[in-house]
């Protein structure tokens, strides 16, 4: 046989068998789709997008309004005020949620509907956040690209934390107001406002009981807050810096004398997302201002 046919006809093989290996495998890559998601927390989508995933949502809670894009995609109630035929109704293969999601009955309804739920504990710690990155590695078939954000997230962090212990002087008594709606309220022990203030620099001026109390003209006196730090959502539904200012409870305090507020969005401040190295090294750097 001539070695030019040979050579050719083996090409022509090879060139078949490759072609009958691809025709075979496009079902398993047809079935092989990419997991459609629902997160319940603006943290746990702004991964989904730090992730590139963000295709694969079909579904978000009303916390997630970052980045702009989040705000267009389809909302299932708030967070704590789930609806299972909503959820349902999306058709996800995963829904990554925090334990401060709910009600338990609906998650449970997921369950039973064979959905997979990723459940998130949210301690207010940095391993908060490293759970809500891998959850989503996870859900979204990315964990090669949730480790990588991992590590270079783990090492923001470990800079913020290390320009936060060089810090001199006293620390600065703070006063978080969480002001969304007409009654105010102040954080105590246990909450993310706690601790934010504390990674940041700061002194939680209140203590001995947890979660949010009304804000009074007693604890305001006693707490005597060199800072007073809240959201830009609190700021807005209150008029503005002039009308929150109007508080007569704040007129008792050093930070009033001094005008001393600082604000952030609520998400960025409190969400404790990916964001959270960058939000705490400007709030350090505010606090030392202040």
């Amino acid at each position: 046989m001539n070695t030019s046919s040979f050579s050719d006809a083996r090409r022509d093989a090879l060139r078949l068998a490759f072609a009958s290996a691809g025709a075979l495998a496009l079902p398993a890559l047809a079935q092989a789709r990419a997991p459609r998601l629902v997160t319940i927390s603006g943290a746990i989508t702004e991964v989904v997008y730090v992730l590139g995933a963000e295709a694969q949502l079909v579904g978000t809670d009303t916390t997630s309004i970052y980045p702009a894009a989040a705000l267009k995609t389809p909302k299932v109630g708030y967070m704590r005020q789930l609806s299972a035929e909503g959820l349902l109704s999306l058709k996800p293969d995963a829904v990554i949620a925090t334990t401060e999601s709910g009600p338990t009955v609906v998650l449970d309804q997921l369950r039973s509907a064979g959905v997979k739920l990723e459940l998130i504990e949210a301690d207010h710690s940095w391993a908060e956040v490293q759970r809500k990155v891998q959850a989503v590695g996870r859900a979204a078939a990315r964990e090669a690209q949730a480790r990588e954000l991992q590590a270079r997230l783990d090492a923001e962090w470990a800079q913020v934390q290390q320009r936060v212990a060089a810090a001199s002087g006293r620390k600065p008594r703070v006063l978080f107001v969480l002001s969304h709606s007409a009654t105010p309220q102040v954080s105590g022990e246990k909450t993310a406002a706690h601790a934010v203030i504390g990674f940041a620099g700061g002194v939680n001026c209140l203590s001995g009981f947890q979660g949010y109390r009304p804000m009074t003209a007693e604890a305001m006196a006693s707490a005597a807050p060199d800072v007073i730090l809240t959201t830009t959502q609190s700021l807005e539904a209150h008029g503005g810096i002039d009308k929150f200012w109007q508080r007569p409870e704040l007129a008792l305090t050093p930070a009033f004398r001094k005008r001393a507020l600082i604000a952030h969005d609520a998400v960025l401040l409190l969400g404790f997302g990916p964001r959270l190295p960058g939000a705490i090294g400007e709030l350090h750097t505010q606090l030392l201002k202040a």
